[in-house]
């Protein structure tokens, strides 16, 4: 995919605020502060059009960024945050699952994970239940360059054992700083929402609003 133009479009808190065009949406989920926003920020070749931040928990909406005119990224709000309220997080749960479960545009989950760490009970808890919807999903393991490239492999036996993944579920390992991983995952992201063959992965620059961190 060629990324002409990438562009927040709305902070939505439910159904009736979700784009109506009808095309295909990715949705990034992991716990807070792994990242999200800096791979959303990798794949379409722009600074701070996903805000990032030192504060977890700070998204607490679902985030829709259009990318061209052919697929939105969803931003979800992070998970594991202990100082958010229980309450909080409950109505964040209700939230996020109707969307995974109802939401006919969604093609594709990317569970992002640290490489640096096993994954945690929530990204196992998150795994686990995306496979019970029966979601498409693609685990990414970012912050590849905060290890050497001699530790890569020890740490990608980790997630998947940590995860206890399944042999048809695709593992990434992706680096924002050094784009590892970015042609990769475009790749799968273009097959499962129908755009394969979308042409050479170029990220450029667009028109846009920056927005929370994810």
């Amino acid at each position: 995919m060629k990324v002409n133009q990438a562009e927040f479009v709305i902070s939505a808190v439910g159904p009736g605020q979700y784009p109506q065009d009808a095309l295909p949406e990715i949705a990034l989920a992991g716990r807070s502060n792994v990242g999200k926003s800096s791979l959303i920020n990798r794949m379409i070749g722009r600074k701070n059009l996903a805000r990032t931040s030192s504060k977890p928990g700070k998204t607490q909406t679902l985030n829709y960024y259009k990318i061209n005119q052919d697929l939105y990224f969803v931003d979800l709000p992070g998970y594991g945050y202990a100082q958010v309220s229980k309450t909080q997080r409950a109505t964040w749960g209700k939230f996020i699952e109707q969307y995974l479960t109802k939401r006919q545009e969604l093609k594709l989950v990317l569970l992002i994970v640290d490489l640096r760490h096993p994954p945690s009970r929530d990204d196992q808890a998150m795994y686990d239940w995306l496979q019970h919807i029966g979601m498409p999903l693609c685990v990414v393991a970012t912050k590849a360059d905060k290890l050497s490239r001699g530790q890569w492999q020890k740490h990608l036996k980790i997630v998947k054992e940590t995860l206890e993944l399944r042999k048809e579920d695709k593992l990434i390992m992706f680096s924002s700083e050094l784009g590892l991983g970015m042609d990769e995952l475009w790749a799968f992201i273009e097959e499962q929402a129908g755009l394969a063959g979308a042409g050479e992965i170029e990220a450029a620059s667009g028109n846009g609003k920056p927005q929370a961190e994810g």
